[in-house]
């Protein structure tokens, strides 16, 4: 069954949705027990649905523009404080945004240090790109979104000043039909093509200082020069940088 929707609302609304559920809470269920802290948010009614066992976490909460959630609000305007969340989870929700950077941005700004980050996304160099090719596919849910690279979101996590700690596919399938675990050719794409998994899982943490700096401070390099028996001593030199935001 295909759906023809902007976003999905709920994981049967996915071609094969019920088994991309199980298998993506199969690869993060390892992950649940190394949380810890008091909250943990919700983004989006997929992020919702994942069960989340083991999880040493006081509050979990969601929300979504509309529909059943704790809060209701925009991805990129939370209406939460500046680090008062542990953890949050994205799950196939960036390709349905419109600036998803500015939703990453704004998570960035809920989360604490060290806080956990888990984005689940659709992956375009994997055999679900076909969706996006053939045009009867085209505005059925998921082809209807875009299809980032898990590379471009890790440059987006790096300029963010986050470290990947987790990075798995699943679902070496094309999703136009029925996945079985038991196809051969899912099972040499899997061995010789490990990257090419339709869904990709990124699991980061913040960091207390960014990997690159985000301006390098220039030296202003003083001539060998000596002073003229008659100057008068000249206070160190300062160089004042403008913050740039």
């Amino acid at each position: 069954m295909f759906i023809t929707a902007s976003k999905p609302q709920r994981w049967q609304d996915l071609p094969n949705g019920q088994w991309l559920q199980e298998a993506i809470e199969e690869k993060l269920a390892p992950w649940w027990p190394k949380v810890f802290g008091y909250h943990l948010l919700n983004l989006g009614p997929l992020s919702a649905g994942i069960d989340k066992p083991n999880l040493p976490v006081g509050k979990t909460f969601s929300i979504a523009p509309e529909g059943k959630a704790s809060l209701t609000g925009h991805y990129s305007q939370l209406p939460i404080q500046n680090g008062v969340i542990d953890a949050a989870v994205c799950s196939l929700l960036l390709d349905f945004e419109t600036n998803p950077y500015s939703v990453l941005r704004e998570t960035d700004r809920v989360l604490i240090s060290g806080g956990y980050l888990f984005i689940v996304g659709f992956n375009p160099l994997s055999p679900a790109i076909l969706g996006k090719i053939l045009p009867r596919y085209q505005e059925w849910l998921p082809w209807s979104g875009r299809f980032f690279t898990p590379a471009r979101v890790k440059d987006w996590l790096g300029l963010l000043g986050y470290q990947v700690v987790g990075d798995e596919r699943l679902a070496y399938h094309h999703l136009m039909t029925d996945i079985t675990d038991e196809s051969i050719w899912q099972h040499a794409l899997q061995a010789w093509l490990p990257g090419s998994g339709a869904v990709y899982i990124l699991v980061a943490r913040k960091l207390e200082t960014p990997l690159t700096p985000i301006a390098d401070r220039q030296r202003v390099r003083q001539p060998n020069w000596s002073a003229a028996p008659t100057a008068g001593r000249n206070g160190p030199l300062r160089v004042y940088d403008n913050d740039k935001e």
